[in-house]
């Protein structure tokens, strides 16, 4: 059966496409095969081939067999700023039910793993009513945590698992991501994150130069996921 999952950070800025992309790599190394969705991405630029965001071409390179970019991004804003803004302001309607419905057409290409990337943290609007939050929740998937390494992670990662927990959805596990390369005293913060956060630990990704998909994957345990 297909493992799907939502990637969400405990912030924006903290990695997601990073640690998604290395998620990829590591279940393609296996021999299944890889889908990836980002349904909406704010911070496009325009190309020959139209409106692209660096996270969903980085995303693109990891599915196999190979997606085309507007199956996995069909949302794209020029602006980066807050989705629900960029939208409103280039005329762009972001509901559940459309962004959702791009999900499940990456869905019917029946690849072993999938991952469908959020924008931003958990409660990140798409308009008054809505949030990333009720995408993850329509679609019913399990829910993979990005936990930004820097002051302040501790606090974000436990309002974000709660969150996750109280709109009836499970943390399947979870990823420590070094984004701060001079944050103070990162072991003791892991190790506590560790005791607080009751879900599977997926690896911890150092500060590093070097931030290739294979990389990454190296300091994955995948495991719990597939």
């Amino acid at each position: 059966m297909p493992k799907r999952y939502f990637v969400t950070g405990t912030d924006t800025e903290i990695g997601k496409t990073t640690i998604a992309c290395g998620l990829l790599k590591a279940v393609a190394r296996t021999g299944l095969t890889t889908a990836a969705a980002k349904p909406v991405a704010a911070g496009c630029e325009r190309t020959a081939d139209g409106l692209r965001n660096e996270d969903g071409l980085a995303l693109q390179a990891q599915c196999n067999p190979p997606l085309a970019y507007e199956i996995i991004n069909p949302v794209t804003l020029e602006a980066a700023i807050a989705p629900h803004i960029a939208a409103s302001e280039e005329g762009a309607d972001l509901n559940v039910a459309f962004l959702a419905q791009g999900c499940r057409t990456v869905f019917e290409q029946q690849a072993a793993f999938t991952l469908v990337e959020g924008a931003g943290g958990w409660r990140v609007p798409l308009n008054a009513e809505q949030t990333l939050a009720d995408l993850a929740r329509e679609l019913d998937l399990p829910v993979i945590m990005i936990v930004g390494m820097r002051l302040g992670c501790i606090n974000h990662a436990i309002l974000t698992a709660e969150a996750i927990a109280a709109d009836g959805l499970q943390l399947a596990g979870w990823v420590a991501n070094q984004v701060d390369q001079h944050m103070s005293r990162p072991q003791e913060n892991l190790e506590t994150l560790k005791q607080v956060i009751k879900a599977p630990f997926l690896g911890f990704v150092p500060w590093l130069e070097e931030t290739s998909a294979d990389a990454i994957a190296d300091r994955l345990d995948i495991e719990p996921l597939v």
